[in-house]
């Protein structure tokens, strides 16, 4: 048996349509086609995604966190809120309060006479109790109360 045209159809066929048993490329081309846009349209879906976290990445540790935090809620949840959230959290330069606070401890160690750094060993513990409490581990370093409550200091009356 030979392969003839039906005397209906067109002398010239156009180059879409595959002789009979032949490959058909313009589906292939369409399905590799179709293959590279879905990967290209999700890559570019997750870049977005993760825009927040890679502006957050050049701030502190904590601000990074919660920005991630933030994403993943977002790609999780479907709120698109919290993903708005995390870009302008991340556009934010969150300031240093450790610094500050460590400066003004220091500041009141010294006009306490107590040396630097030492100020927290002499704290009362959690009982109110200064010192009492404060086991010496196996390697040597002391277990540090978790909470400082500082007794009550009777106010001074001056007298006019």
């Amino acid at each position: 048996m030979t392969a003839s045209l039906n005397p209906a159809a067109p002398h010239h066929l156009p180059i879409f349509i595959p002789a009979p048993g032949g490959t058909d490329v313009l589906m292939v081309v369409v399905a590799v086609f179709l293959v590279l846009a879905v990967l290209a349209i999700g890559l570019l879906f997750l870049r977005l995604h993760t825009l927040p976290e890679r502006i957050a990445h050049k701030g502190n540790k904590l601000q990074f966190e919660i920005v991630a935090i933030l994403g993943l809620l977002a790609l999780f949840t479907h709120v698109h809120l919290f993903w708005v959230a995390g870009l302008l959290l991340a556009l934010i330069d969150i300031p240093d309060f450790g610094n500050p606070l460590r400066r003004i401890a220091g500041s009141l160690e010294k006009i306490a006479g107590i040396p630097p750094g030492e100020g927290a060993g002499e704290a009362p513990d959690e009982r109110g109790a200064a010192g009492q409490h404060t086991e010496e581990l196996a390697d040597g370093t002391v277990e540090v109360p978790k909470t400082i409550t500082l007794p009550r200091m009777p106010k001074e009356r001056t007298h006019a």
